[in-house]
């Protein structure tokens, strides 16, 4: 019974001595303004009268150690999905170039529609990843000189664009 309660009470005074010290020190803290845990005790203490001497712990911004070439994604959800569409050359000849950037992962669609609105060419119908977009497509004997309209497709937003194929 002795050992083991000798055992806690030292615990319980290590825990109070640590308390103490942190209670004790955070008076003197002059921690650095951009310190986010020194902004974060500030909004608090603005907002919460009650909390003036809760425990204060200044940390050191972090800073990354390692760089990476992955693209990060940094639209948000409310971000148009689909934009800077550019199709060239016009009129079209022989080779029909799309450029296009999308904000995230999305199914794409893009066909070249006739004036009544059939879908005469599909060009790309499959998952893409979020960034710039870039397609080449030869279109040489598969589309007849004609006015058409390109709709490309992302989610459930699209674009549409008049071509002319001359040949």
């Amino acid at each position: 019974m002795g050992r083991k309660f000798t055992y806690l009470n030292s615990w319980f005074t290590v825990i109070a001595l640590a308390i103490a010290v942190n209670f004790a020190l955070a008076k003197g803290v002059n921690a650095q303004k951009s310190d986010s845990s020194y902004l974060r005790s500030v909004k608090a203490k603005s907002k919460t009268s009650y909390l003036k001497n809760g425990l204060h712990l200044a940390l050191p911004p972090l800073k990354p150690n390692a760089v990476s070439a992955e693209k990060i994604n940094l639209a948000r959800p409310d971000d148009k999905l689909i934009s800077n569409v550019v199709v060239y050359p016009i009129p079209v000849t022989n080779m029909l170039n799309i450029k296009y950037r999308l904000s995230r992962n999305s199914y794409v669609n893009i066909v070249v529609m006739d004036i009544l609105g059939n879908t005469v060419l599909t060009l790309v119908s499959q998952r893409v990843e979020f960034g710039e977009q870039i397609i080449n497509y030869n279109i040489n004997n598969k589309l007849p000189r004609s006015f058409y309209f390109l709709r490309i497709t992302a989610g459930i937003e699209s674009v549409n664009t008049r071509i002319s194929v001359i040949n």
